[in-house]
């Protein structure tokens, strides 16, 4: 008997590492062919909501007009909610002005809304350029109004959302990025070669 012990645990321990190396290679493969682009500044790219519509309830412009995402079919846009209490927010902004700087016109637009207070406004849409994002015009959304806020499931501040031309989601990002760096510039010009 002892003589087939050995080669028994042998026997089961290459079958056990054969079925490790094989789970692992047949794993949950990433469904998304976008998921490649989650790389550098952009790794906490989030596609579980991929394929989502945009909230239909309004955002506000500095003159109190409403507006809505519904506005932006047809175009690549990147929504970012941010407010001035924020530090990530203003850390943030200034890659979100380069970013529109660099890709934004008929095909692809920022459109940051801000989340500040209905007392705060003015101050942040001065904080806006200040933040070197002057070339993204000022959009707002108050405690009061935050029907779109939760509407487009975010839960921490900043948070970004990119929505097709069709007004689905692609993707989210929780937490600041630098929308400026090589990997999302990268991410944003295959979206847009799309």
């Amino acid at each position: 008997m002892r003589r087939y012990a050995i080669p028994g645990l042998f026997l089961v321990g290459v079958i056990a590492i054969v079925y490790v190396l094989i789970s692992a290679g047949i794993g949950k493969t990433d469904e998304n062919p976008l998921a490649k682009y989650a790389t550098g500044s952009l790794e906490k790219l989030d596609f579980t909501s991929s394929g989502e519509p945009a909230g239909t309830a309004p955002f506000y412009l500095a003159d109190g007009s409403a507006h809505t995402l519904d506005e932006f079919k047809g175009k690549l846009i990147l929504v970012n909610f941010w407010a001035t209490w924020c530090a990530p927010c203003e850390k943030e902004m200034p890659s979100l002005g380069a970013l529109q700087k660099a890709r934004g016109g008929d095909d692809f637009e920022v459109v940051a809304i801000s989340v500040d207070a209905a007392e705060d406004k003015d101050y942040a849409e001065k904080r806006l350029g200040q933040l070197g994002a002057p070339n993204i015009p000022f959009r707002i959304v108050t405690p009061e109004q935050y029907e779109l806020v939760y509407d487009s499931g975010v839960q921490g501040f900043p948070t970004s959302i990119l929505y097709s031309p069709d007004g689905t989601e692609i993707a989210r990002l929780a937490g600041e990025a630098d929308w400026a760096s090589f990997e999302a510039v990268g991410f944003i010009d295959a979206l847009l070669e799309r």
